[in-house]
């Protein structure tokens, strides 16, 4: 079984000879709640960002160069998934939107032979004062393996 993620969408391009648009999150989608900010989090190729989980942020994630692999873990008390995992493959091969839920430590690794940029759509801004943010080591900590699976 996998964590329920409220929402997993492909991300429509369309490209012309000028080059491509893609929509990420629209005001009338409905996977969207409210504003928060957008930023883009660039990441080496082999590199792992993990793994933290925010209690009141939703986190709304789009790769739109190279290629990450995003992984959920669902720890949360009283959850129907909990301990569950799911694993997201998203950017240029594959786009994709994924919704996070808040409570679900979530991390990604550079999986492209290139640096990865992944857009987030939080639906609250960063509180530099007081982070909504709970992390822990990307190695170690949670029961996930982020070595390649070859074979």
């Amino acid at each position: 079984r996998r964590i329920a993620a409220p929402s997993v969408g492909t991300l429509r391009v369309v490209p012309d000879e000028r080059g491509w648009v893609m929509e990420v999150l629209r005001a009338d989608d409905p996977e969207f709640t409210k504003f928060g900010q957008v930023y883009v989090s660039a990441t080496y190729p082999g590199v792992v960002k993990a793994w933290h989980f925010h209690e009141h942020q939703v986190d709304h994630f789009a790769c739109v160069s190279g290629m990450v692999k995003l992984v959920l873990v669902d720890t949360r008390d009283g959850s129907a998934t909990k301990g569950l995992v799911n694993e997201f493959f998203l950017g240029e091969q594959n786009p994709s939107l994924v919704r996070v839920p808040n409570g679900v430590y979530h991390g990604w690794k550079c999986i492209s032979l290139t640096p990865s940029l992944v857009i987030n759509v939080p639906n609250e801004p960063y509180n530099r004062a007081q982070p909504d943010e709970h992390r822990l080591a990307p190695h170690g900590t949670l029961d996930y393996d982020w070595t390649r699976k070859d074979g």
